[in-house]
């Protein structure tokens, strides 16, 4: 979930609470099952996608979380969108990669160009394949769960992917990998290995993004989050990789960088609870590193 060049303010996003942690609730959502989120500053608009059992839609969201335009995606179909990224040029890119049953063998990155999101109806202009050539068996071992993905954004012409672990016992071991922004199917190349923690629902990883200036990357989970800095290139090392609790304990599944110190931050709703769109100031978090 990259965002393109021109960082206009997101001026007209408000709350109405705060948690001590600093996790602002800016809406409800009018939509109930976000699974990716993604701020394009140069256009001031947030779209949002839903994942499996919803339409091949993306949504323009305003500041209340509420839905002001949709575009169909008329020649793709939505078997499980988990993500939503951008390019600098203000492209979007559609995750269709969620994976739980590690048995898919059609995993997609569907391109949505920016000249098109006025639209109500448009067709993707170009998909990349791809696959990993670590899984042999589909699905794997029940121990050897880790090829479901949520998250992902597109940095230097490559889409950087986090695995969501699944295994039957979870450690918080999760891969990170590379595959290429072309049309065409790929082999998704193994960058790492890292570590959230050892709770699945509190440490699996659901979104990421990186800042508008490709410094700091944020992955996402229920109660938490995960700021990753001082890499060069593909270096992204453990060490690096910070833990900051948001306070709430929902089913987060959307995170975008507003801007260089802001987060977005979406959750499913689950019964009575989440359903909404916050704020997060990472201000506070990096002054005290």
């Amino acid at each position: 979930m990259r965002i393109v060049k021109l960082l206009i303010p997101f001026l007209f996003f408000s709350c109405n609470s705060t948690n001590q942690e600093g996790l602002k609730v800016l809406g409800k959502l009018g939509l109930k099952e976000v699974s990716g989120l993604e701020y394009i500053a140069e256009t001031q608009k947030l779209w949002a996608i839903e994942d499996s059992g919803n339409k091949n839609m993306i949504y323009n969201l305003d500041q209340n979380g509420d839905v002001t335009h949709k575009v169909e995606i008329t020649n793709v179909k939505n078997i499980d969108w988990e993500d939503i990224t951008s390019d600098t040029e203000g492209n979007l890119y559609i995750g269709d990669f969620g994976n739980n049953d590690n048995d898919r063998t059609n995993l997609a990155i569907h391109k949505v160009n920016k000249t098109d999101l006025d639209e109500k109806e448009v067709e993707a202009s170009y998909t990349v394949s791809f696959y990993y050539p670590e899984q042999k068996e589909f699905p794997p071992k029940r121990s050897q769960m880790f090829f479901d993905v949520e998250s992902f954004f597109e940095l230097n012409g490559n889409f950087y992917l986090f695995t969501k672990n699944r295994s039957a016992k979870f450690e918080g071991d999760f891969y990170v990998y590379k595959v290429p922004n072309k049309e065409g199917n790929h082999a998704a190349q193994l960058i790492t290995t890292l570590n959230s923690c050892k709770v699945f629902s509190k440490c699996a990883i659901t979104a990421a993004d990186i800042s508008p200036d490709g410094k700091t990357i944020v992955l996402l989970a229920a109660d938490k989050i995960w700021l990753l800095s001082n890499f060069e290139n593909d270096n992204f090392l453990q060490e690096n990789m910070v833990q900051y609790p948001l306070g709430d304990f929902s089913q987060k599944e959307g995170v975008c960088f507003k801007d260089n110190n802001t987060l977005l931050i979406a959750d499913e709703k689950s019964n009575k609870t989440g359903g909404k769109l916050y704020e997060f100031d990472l201000n506070p978090l990096k002054s005290k590193q």
